[in-house]
């Protein structure tokens, strides 16, 4: 009775008591946007989803949901993909080495980063890592993005560039480590859910969008009605 008296209160009050499993932290539920109740409800809101195993429901979760704009919850989006692709990276650190990948190849194509001021041949983990910090100060700048709430139709240049620039991380991982992005994209769906995002959005062209499409990247029939 005190455990489940605990449990109903720590949803309440959005709190992990101590004591909480690993497995168990942070998970309370919203079913609107507004019921989070802080400046960061879309974030809050969108993680919320993910860790609900709804991964694979993609089309669900890239839906707009009430309560919050349509640039706004794509804006949501990209910070989540660049928070779960520095854990990515940190695991293809151990076969993504200078000495196996001295430069940022993705297929037959090679690369320039333009992490150093003038664009220079980089190892491809130095290239995924310098263009991931790319995509997070230029999320994090509040000149560029002054309100997460309110995201003007401008920004959308900025949104084509990181996912230029961030789809070359994950077409590396295909081309050049094609067992590590298997392994990772049957249990996140990260690849599946960029790549729809940038379709969705348009932010990318199809002639960018190298990689094969797979069975969860593809666009779900359209249903007559």
């Amino acid at each position: 009775m005190t455990a489940a008296i605990s449990t109903k209160a720590s949803e309440q009050q959005r709190i992990n008591l101590p004591g909480t499993r690993e497995e168990d932290c942070f998970w309370w539920k919203y079913d609107k946007v507004s019921e989070v109740g802080t400046e960061m409800a879309g974030q809050e809101y969108l993680q919320g989803l993910l860790r609900q195993q709804r991964r694979f429901e993609i089309e669900k979760l890239l839906q707009v949901p009430s309560g919050i704009g349509r640039l706004s919850w794509l804006y949501e989006h990209m910070r989540q993909i660049c928070v779960e692709l520095g854990y990515y990276l940190a695991q293809l650190y151990r076969e993504c080495t200078e000495r196996d990948c001295p430069i940022m190849r993705a297929n037959d194509t090679t690369f320039y980063c333009a992490g150093h001021g003038n664009p220079r041949p980089c190892s491809a983990m130095g290239y995924s890592v310098h263009t991931l910090d790319y995509a997070v100060r230029l999320l994090s700048s509040g000149t560029t993005f002054p309100d997460r709430s309110l995201i003007q139709d401008s920004c959308m240049k900025h949104f084509q560039s990181m996912v230029r620039r961030l789809y070359r991380i994950f077409a590396h991982t295909y081309f050049h480590h094609r067992e590590f992005f298997e392994r990772q994209e049957s249990a996140t769906y990260l690849y599946a859910r960029f790549v729809r995002l940038a379709r969705k959005y348009e932010l990318a062209p199809e002639s960018q969008i190298i990689i094969p499409d797979l069975p969860t990247t593809i666009e779900p029939p359209t249903v007559a009605k």
